[in-house]
């Protein structure tokens, strides 16, 4: 069972919705089911990378096999600099990617002679979130967080975050150093990828940071959006003021930009030569002819049409490169 079904393993009905969606796209996708001369698509598609992009990339892949029985597609969740690693040295033919790649992983790809485009698939933002006991931390401004989080950061008890909060213990649960999600976190909250404090319970399955919150009074996290919204009840989201007032995160506002500064753009990195197989290509097509119905199943964001106009753009020029 991959893991967008396993996060979706408790919603009812899941496995009839995906055959009902699969057969509704493939009466109106336009990207085709079979490579050239009309033979049937076969072969494997190995994707790896980031632990947010995942599920995106998991539906995707759902519902193209249930038109594409002869492919097989295989999605890794290493992280976004793993993934990184794995792509650019030719062992992925698509890397899930939560932030923009970097310098240093373009230049490992140009020595392998890597050619790829970054395609974006979704919106997202990342939630700050308490355990449902917490009733005074219900808006958190950037210094706040920043005080929290920095580097070298002691503060282990909410009234060193604000006085009028009460004493009681802060216990802190967030992304790995391998995951985009920290890359982008401490970017937007401390103005450096990567500058965080090291003293906080890390881990890379977003899952263990609602377990950790959930069960800690005093429990601060933080995520992709799409596990807030999955775990409505057990946890609660938290407004943050990026500089212009409260703003709750929801899709609305990731998509509008007003939800400063933890929404962000959701990426895929297809390598050219993968492209030159017909399954990867058609693959990819349905990826982004699709991307709407795949990003609501996956509770994600979906592109704006201008976003989606300029992603399907990039494939198709990759593809004829």
């Amino acid at each position: 069972m991959t893991q967008w079904m396993r996060r979706r393993g408790g919603l009812l009905g899941l496995t009839l919705a995906v055959a009902l969606v699969a057969a509704a796209c493939g009466g109106n996708d336009d990207s085709g089911t079979t490579g050239g001369g009309g033979t049937q698509l076969s072969g494997t598609i190995n994707i790896d990378g980031s632990s947010t992009v995942a599920p995106l990339s998991e539906a995707a892949a759902e519902l193209f096999q249930e038109q594409n029985s002869g492919v097989r597609v295989t999605v890794g969740t290493s992280g976004t600099g793993g993934g990184f690693e794995k792509f650019c040295a030719g062992e992925t033919d698509i890397s899930d990617a939560s932030r923009a790649i970097e310098a240093d992983e373009t230049k490992a790809c140009q020595s392998k002679g890597i050619k790829y485009e970054e395609v974006q698939v979704a919106n997202d933002g990342l939630s700050v979130v308490v355990n449902n006991q917490n009733t005074w931390a219900n808006c958190l401004t950037i210094a706040q967080l920043k005080k929290i989080w920095d580097k070298g950061s002691k503060v282990d008890n909410w009234n060193q975050v604000d006085p009028s909060f009460p004493n009681e213990p802060l216990k802190l649960f967030g992304a790995g150093t391998d995951s985009g999600t920290f890359d982008y976190f401490t970017n937007a909250i401390n103005g450096e990828e990567g500058r965080s404090r090291s003293d906080y319970s890390a881990t890379e399955d977003d899952n263990v940071t609602v377990t950790g919150v959930s069960g800690t009074t005093g429990g601060l996290g933080y995520f992709g959006l799409s596990y807030l919204q999955e775990n409505q009840g057990k946890i609660k989201g938290v407004q943050v003021d990026g500089g212009g007032g409260c703003v709750t995160p929801t899709v609305e506002t990731v998509q509008d930009g007003s939800y400063k500064p933890l929404s962000r753009p959701l990426f895929i990195y297809p390598s050219d030569k993968a492209l030159e197989r017909p399954e990867v290509k058609a693959f990819l097509e349905f990826y982004v002819n699709n991307y709407q119905k795949i990003a609501e199943d996956a509770l994600f964001v979906p592109l704006t049409e201008e976003q989606a106009a300029e992603a399907k753009a990039k494939i198709t020029q990759l593809a004829t490169s």
